[in-house]
């Protein structure tokens, strides 16, 4: 009965107390290759557990059920190391993570500034620095768009109608900027207007960004700052990967691309952008595209050849074609270069190669070499515009460690070959290109004073058979105050030899002709930056990153456009005077161990012209700039949220006249944008979110933008004696057409949607 009773009872089990599952606890320690990590943000990402490292890098995570989870261990200055890892299973000996350096943070190397490979803290010049993380928290089809998250530097817009633009930097125009190509200037004229676009987002390693005249080093251009695109190494690139997403608007964008071997000792990374917009579009109901139409391709590769002594031998190539046109709603390609219906079609094609070789000696000598050849086919109206331009450029680099002492010599040679059909190459004989050759020669020195502090000085040397020689000094103090703090004085000159078409583009896309006045001189300009840096880390895993600066920008010679003295004419003279770009930036970096990162920045500067006539400010240059960025993960979703957004101040607009009735100052604007990323899946990233939050356009705040769209070829238009448009009853204001007032882009809200799939 008893054994009845008890095999009964076994069938028919009491409530009883539920036995908690065993728990188990991952430890380890977090290093890099100097030593321990310490305030590592260590976690696992399938729950919310997380803590971080203790000053000897060491972490223990308790209360884990068994099971197999990912570990992700992140740090400032670092690389996210990700990882499998069993719990509960065999012994549980403590992990050995090693983190490698970043290149999202504060501790990345930097190579813009000096010419050398040193960590960004300890550069004497200030060298901003910006990763494809970066990029990825707002994605866009080229680096011109990317461009508007960066604090104090703004993608200018230059024509309502075929939407070209340039990067301005502190209120400085797009012609004082350089942009390179793994430190090559294989980006610059023709190039500088479009060359921006088709550039793999990708592919791009890191983006380094220098505020101020960089001539010494870099020579002609480099006069307000410049701009350093810098491509993945095919070691470290990914095996393969692809990025698409589309819009709303119908854009739609593919970066694709892999890498392979060839032997023993090459290693080829390729990569393929492909963007295509061919939906027109008039919501202000102008008649005209909003936005150009686009199609374009630009194929990249790169070769790494492996040597002995770890010796570098890099070459590199891209071709890039584009077909763009924006105009009258109702133009096809038939229309091209006729007055009947207005249209601006370009046709683009450009190719780009770069070399970089260390000769086989014990000094550590660097042979750089980059071509370019740029050839434009377009119309803007019915006037045609053909224009063909090669840009060689040769250096030779010698590096040479001695002491305290950190010797760069360098000699450089560039040659320039512009032609075009317009006044640009005209001379009283016919048409006369442009072919320059301009040696340089270089020197720097940076100079280890007390363990602590730098000092660095640098003379550049160029012969222009234009304009002779041209000096440009250089000078930097970096003091480190502490561990963590220091602060930067630099001072610099800049020269810029004037490039013609640059000054002439703006006339290209409006009805103005352009005016040269008298045979132009180099600019020159001198510039001061106070700039102080300062991160903290807090026991909690905390981090807070302050960099602000102080700039003043004094120039001579200066070439500046003049819209105001005739509406029908762009005037350019020598600046008999001076003009001053004086400002103080700053950007605040909080990333919290939690995850959580804030970004903010802000710009307050003045750009004024002096001179014997008045006292004024150029033409679409704002007062006061920011941006921001906010970036909050929801592991338990594989969620990430990215917020981000800029604010520009009032800025003077170029009016076609005295009786135009646009205002003459567009109003502060703000683009703000929301994305989604879910990376739950192995490989795969998907994306979503919408641009321009608030669905501003600048349209709203003027009665039209561009004038006399109804006219376009100014077949109505009235003009007295002079030849100087006068008001009538279909042109009561007395404008040509012109789609110069421009300041900001023209697409409203749109949602966006992508996929990210990288396999390494």
């Amino acid at each position: 009965m008893m054994c009845l009773f008890l095999g009964l009872a076994s069938l028919f089990p009491q409530d009883r107390e539920p036995q908690p599952s065993p728990e188990y606890a991952l430890s380890g320690r977090v290093r890099d290759a100097d030593g321990p990590v310490p305030l590592a943000n260590v976690f696992i990402s399938e729950t919310a557990s997380g803590t971080a490292t203790d000053f000897d890098g060491r972490f223990r995570l308790e209360g884990l059920p068994q099971g197999e989870y990912t570990l992700v261990v992140s740090a400032v200055g670092y690389g996210t190391h990700r990882r499998k890892v069993e719990v509960g299973n065999g012994p549980g000996d403590p992990l050995e993570i090693l983190l490698h350096p970043g290149t999202e943070q504060l501790d990345e190397t930097v190579v813009t500034g000096t010419l050398k490979a040193v960590r960004r803290f300890e550069s004497p010049v200030p060298v901003e620095v910006y990763s494809p993380a970066f990029i990825r928290k707002n994605p866009t089809a080229n680096v011109f768009e990317a461009l508007q998250a960066v604090n104090g530097v703004r993608p200018q817009i230059n024509c309502n109608v075929c939407n070209t633009g340039d990067i301005h930097i502190n209120g400085l125009e797009g012609p004082y900027t350089l942009v390179l190509i793994d430190g090559m200037p294989i980006v610059s004229g023709l190039g500088t207007v479009y060359g921006l676009s088709g550039i793999p987002n990708a592919l791009i390693e890191q983006i380094e960004i220098v505020k101020g005249p960089a001539s010494s080093l870099y020579g002609s251009e480099a006069v307000g700052g410049l701009i350093n695109i810098i491509t993945k190494n095919t070691l470290s690139a990914p095996e393969f990967f692809t990025d698409g997403f589309a819009t709303g608007w119908g854009e739609y964008n593919l970066d694709a691309g892999g890498k392979f071997r060839l032997g023993e000792k090459a290693r080829v990374l390729t990569g393929i952008n492909y963007f295509n917009y061919d939906v027109p579009v008039d919501h202000n109901g102008d008649n005209f595209t909003d936005v150009t139409l686009q199609d374009r391709i630009s194929v990249f590769q790169k070769w790494n050849f492996l040597r002995d002594a770890s010796r570098e031998l890099t070459l590199a190539g891209r071709f890039f074609y584009e077909d763009r046109w924006g105009g009258e709603m109702q133009w096809t390609p038939e229309f091209r270069g006729t007055d009947s219906i207005y249209g601006e079609s370009i046709y683009t094609r450009r190719w780009e190669f770069l070399g970089r070789y260390q000769l086989p000696v014990p000094e550590k000598l660097l042979l750089a070499v980059s071509y370019n050849d740029h050839r434009q086919d377009s119309y803007y109206g019915d006037l045609p515009y053909f224009a063909d331009q090669r840009i060689g450029f040769g250096q030779l680099t010698w590096d040479k460690p001695a002491g305290r002492h950190d010797l760069l010599v360098g000699a450089a040679i560039r040659y320039n070959y512009y032609d075009d059909n317009t006044p640009a190459t005209g001379s009283a004989s016919g048409n006369a290109p442009d072919r320059v050759w301009i040696p340089s020669l270089f020197v720097q020195d940076e100079i280890r004073l007390m363990d602590r502090h730098t000092l660095l000085a640098g003379l550049r040397y160029d012969q222009d058979p234009r304009h002779g020689g041209i000096w440009t000094p250089r000078g930097a103090i970096k003091f480190q105050l502490a561990e963590h703090e220091l602060l930067r004085v630099n001072f610099g000159t800049g020269f810029r030899v004037v490039n013609l078409f640059t000054e002439d583009h703006a006339a290209l896309t409006g009805a103005r002709d352009v005016v040269i006045e008298e045979d132009l001189l180099p600019e020159r300009s001198w510039n001061l930056n106070l700039n102080y840096l300062r991160k903290i880390y807090t026991p909690e895993g905390h981090f807070l990153g302050l960099d602000a600066s102080v700039f003043y920008t004094d120039f001579s010679n200066q070439i500046l456009p003049d819209y105001d003295t005739d509406p029908n004419q762009i005037i350019y003279r020598n600046l008999d005077g001076r003009s001053v770009s004086r400002g103080i930036s700053a950007n605040v970096n909080f990333a919290f161990a939690g995850g959580l990162r804030l970004d903010a920045g802000t710009t307050l500067q003045d750009v004024r012209v002096f001179s014997d006539i008045a006292n004024s400010r150029p033409v679409l240059t704002e007062r006061y700039s920011a941006t921001w960025s906010v970036s909050f993960p929801i592991r338990p979703l594989g969620l990430t949220v990215d917020y981000t957004g800029n604010l520009y101040g009032p800025m003077r607009l170029p009016l076609a006249g005295e009786l135009d009735p646009r205002p003459e100052y567009s109003p502060a604007w703000s683009i703000q944008n929301i994305q989604f990323t879910y990376k739950g899946l192995n490989h795969i990233e998907i994306y979503a979110g919408i641009k321009n939050l608030l669905d501003w356009t600048p349209g709203r705040n003027a009665p039209f933008l561009i004038a006399r769209a109804g006219d376009p070829f100014d077949k109505e238009v009235v003009y007295n004696a002079s030849g100087d448009p006068v008001p009538s009853p279909g042109n009561p204001y007395g404008l040509t057409f012109d789609p110069a007032y421009v300041y900001g882009p023209n697409q409203g809200i749109r949602g966006f949607a992508g996929l990210r799939y990288r396999l390494d």
